[in-house]
């Protein structure tokens, strides 16, 4: 009978827990070596987390810049009308009061007078009746062109101030966005930064609805980035868009989770480095990663992009560049070995 001192014994006994290690291993692993990217803002959020609280400020902030931008396009239109008729109310007033002053004299009605009472000649009379009836008609026509200019006028006046209230309120509302996306991003730190800025490559605009909202999308897209899951057009677009700028190197988008865009094909992580995620990102990785960034704000309103996250910093429509600080000091935790972009 072996001792149960016996190497082999001991190994055998607990050859079940060791197993069971080794799984619990394997997955940690497989979260944190290169190629594995997960770094959204809010793992145990929820429906009431910041990431859901993120999409809510983005789609509030780009309604209110889409009425903005709508209603002001409105008014520029307005504008002009009532230039317009302003200029040919002042044209043919002259003319109008030239009508009322003549019908005033009574010029007109001196011809039928004549033919009713006999006196001069009948066909010079006759004559006048219908020189007198075809002036009538051109009075009345610019009488009513004066109309139709003063309505249009009135009407354009109107649209005029309306649009001006509509676009109070679009400010209004895009204030109380900006400061609904302040109250959020006070979780991950919240201080304003320096960010990322500077000239980029311009993006191909994706699709709008005709009054400049976006369109609600689902994941129909085969992922091109080999995840084997699905992603929407628009962030496809975006995909596409960012390798047409030449930011080609590692990228993954889709991926499994119960929270956060990626497993709605709303999320790509672009890796600083070349093969994988890898660790913190320095020299010409970090520039990579900054350029990305840099062009990803830039193009944020034509893309429908909802925020940008790249070492320690994010960005979101209304807030512009704020600290972010997520749990931990993994590189993909924080951003550092690659730049995280979230779409509508």
């Amino acid at each position: 009978m072996a001792s149960t001192s016996d190497p082999a014994t001991v190994i055998q006994a607990r050859r079940p827990r060791l197993l069971l290690l080794a799984t619990v291993l394997a997955a940690v692993v497989a979260v944190l070596v290169p190629g594995t990217a997960y770094a959204d803002p809010d793992p145990d959020g929820g429906p009431n987390g910041l990431a859901a609280k993120l999409t809510q400020v983005a789609e509030g902030f780009y309604a209110a810049q889409a009425a903005l931008s709508a209603s002001q396009k409105r008014q520029a239109d307005a504008v002009v009308t009532l230039r317009e008729s302003q200029l040919a109310l002042t044209r043919l007033s002259v003319g109008v009061d030239a009508v009322a002053a003549a019908r005033y004299e009574g010029q007109q009605l001196s011809i039928v007078s004549g033919l009713i009472s006999g006196q001069g000649d009948t066909r010079t009379l006759l004559q006048g009746a219908a020189i007198a009836d075809f002036l009538v008609q051109q009075d009345d026509d610019q009488i009513r062109a004066y109309t139709e200019a003063r309505d249009r006028a009135t009407k354009a006046q109107a649209d005029l101030d309306n649009e001006l209230k509509l676009q109070a309120k679009a400010v209004a509302d895009l204030d109380q966005q900006k400061r609904n996306a302040e109250k959020a991003l006070a979780a991950v730190g919240g201080m304003v930064t320096a960010g990322y800025t500077g000239p980029a490559q311009p993006a191909q605009p994706a699709p709008r609805n005709p009054d400049g909202s976006w369109p609600r999308e689902s994941a129909t897209i085969n992922d091109p980035t080999g995840t084997g899951g699905k992603l929407t057009p628009r962030m496809v677009h975006t995909l596409y868009e960012a390798q047409l700028a030449g930011f080609t190197r590692y990228t993954k988008c889709w991926r499994s989770a119960t929270w956060g865009e990626h497993p709605l094909g709303r999320a790509c992580d672009f890796s600083a480095s070349v093969g994988d995620f890898g660790g913190v990102a320095t020299g010409d990785d970090k520039a990579y990663g900054t350029r990305l960034a840099t062009w990803a704000v830039a193009n944020a309103s034509a893309l429908g992009i909802m925020y940008v996250i790249w070492f320690r910093q994010i960005w979101m429509p209304g807030t512009g560049w704020r600290a972010y600080n997520a749990d931990g000091t993994d590189p993909s935790a924080e951003h550092e070995n690659h730049v995280h972009i979230s779409m509508l």
